[in-house]
């Protein structure tokens, strides 16, 4: 599913990341999404609080506000 970045994400590129991320869909049916704060492996905060996986592929460097993006959606994957 594409997605519109609510804010801006800072990536060096090389690989490809899976960041938590929220995501909301507007009244015309835009899917939105922003990054949630904390990534860490350790942090599974992040992890109750997400609702999806904010896909950065390998290409991929500073993505900013209103960048469409790819998102996995967690009631998708269980």
């Amino acid at each position: 599913i594409k997605a519109k970045l609510l804010s801006s994400i800072k990536k060096i590129p090389g690989r490809t990341e899976f960041q938590r991320g929220i995501y909301e869909q507007d009244h015309e049916g835009v899917f939105k999404v922003s990054s949630l704060k904390d990534q860490g492996s350790g942090i599974l905060r992040s992890m109750s609080e997400a609702n999806c996986f904010i896909v950065l592929h390998e290409h991929m460097a500073h993505l900013e506000k209103d960048t469409w993006v790819d998102i996995q959606l967690f009631d998708s994957l269980f």
